[in-house]
């Protein structure tokens, strides 16, 4: 079903973040065979995540071809720079509620399927809420993901599905990964929070990004600590060699990207709350086999390094190029741990 963001409904603390608007086209003309696949891998409650999301990524490739191919697309990455410099004010894939889209059964496919999760926002926290640099770094960052490596990305033609989801969907359950954007303010209520502690024993995986300070911090630990109780899940600082920064590109450290107005107000500046976010905080929630569960980029801002990967060649060359190392990184570790 088509969807779209209300002006209320983000803003209240646990509202649905999205209303209904109509209905999808009909079903796709998956082959059955896919179609089975699909279907199995809900029936299984989620169970399936993890040797799905290795088939997403490698399909018949080796371990090792895909290091050596690393590199190489490294070269390709840097060399993109340039054709987006020529092409910069002219993305294709604007901000644009309007073709915003709920995730349905029949998306899950078999291929890569890019999920946001839509939450409610509380005003005592410290966030702008759910939607922050939607849709175009969920749409840039798959379209990356396909030329970079082996993953199969679904697509609406040649756009890439850029899912909603919410706490309390059962659609929750086919997703790969779930991108979380400003969680600052977050609201997430008891109901939800035990539909996304399931999802996340099932195999699945949060990515929290774009939050600034200690306030935001704060806040964002509470509503954790609903999904992921203290005593059961720490929370740890990732080390310069978790293989999470080796996945594919060679990260010696989480990069701080600055959103692109305060980077060209401030001359190129990236801590936007000043001292109090100075320090980039890469801090994950694992579970007892330190597996992990939730992964959490703080006082950097790397959806905007994907969103505006179009709007200046100098903020593409500067924060796009190691944003996407980190990103692509990310989320080939999210699909194959």
């Amino acid at each position: 079903m088509f969807i779209q963001r209300t002006a209320c409904s983000a803003s209240l603390p646990g509202s649905r973040a999205i209303t209904e608007l109509d209905r999808s086209p009909g079903p796709s003309d998956v082959p059955r065979r896919r179609q089975k696949r699909a279907e199995s891998e809900r029936a299984s409650g989620g169970i399936g995540f993890r040797l799905a999301r290795v088939n997403w990524v490698f399909g018949k490739g080796s371990y090792r071809s895909r290091w050596v191919a690393g590199g190489a697309a490294l070269v390709t990455l840097l060399a993109v720079a340039h054709l987006s410099a020529q092409r910069f004010g002219q993305d294709r894939f604007n901000r644009n509620f309007a073709n915003a889209r709920k995730a349905t059964p029949r998306d899950f496919d078999g291929t890569f399927q890019f999920c946001r999760l839509a939450f409610g926002r509380d005003p005592g926290g410290d966030g702008g809420g759910w939607s922050v640099d939607y849709p175009r770094a969920d749409i840039n960052l798959s379209v990356r993901l396909a030329e970079l490596t082996k993953t199969r990305v679904g697509r609406d033609g040649e756009v890439p599905h850029h899912l909603l989801v919410e706490a309390d969907d059962p659609e929750l359950f086919g997703c790969p990964f779930l991108m979380m954007t400003n969680v600052g303010a977050a609201s997430i209520t008891e109901a939800g929070a035990a539909h996304l502690r399931s999802y996340l024993q099932k195999g699945g995986f949060i990515w929290a990004d774009d939050f600034w300070g200690s306030r935001a911090w704060d806040w964002w630990e509470g509503q954790l600590r609903k999904i992921l109780p203290a005593h059961s899940y720490p929370i740890i600082d990732l080390a310069p060699d978790h293989p999470l920064y080796h996945t594919q590109f060679a990260v010696k450290r989480t990069p701080q990207i600055a959103n692109i107005g305060f980077w060209s107000r401030s001359g190129g500046g990236t801590s936007e709350r000043g001292a109090d976010s100075d320090v980039v905080h890469t801090r994950a929630a694992v579970d007892a086999q330190g597996h992990i569960l939730v992964l959490m980029t703080h006082n950097t801002d790397l959806g905007d390094s994907f969103e505006r990967e179009g709007d200046d060649p100098t903020y593409f060359s500067v924060m796009s190029v190691p944003g996407y190392s980190f990103g692509i990184n990310a989320l080939l570790y999210a699909m194959t741990h």
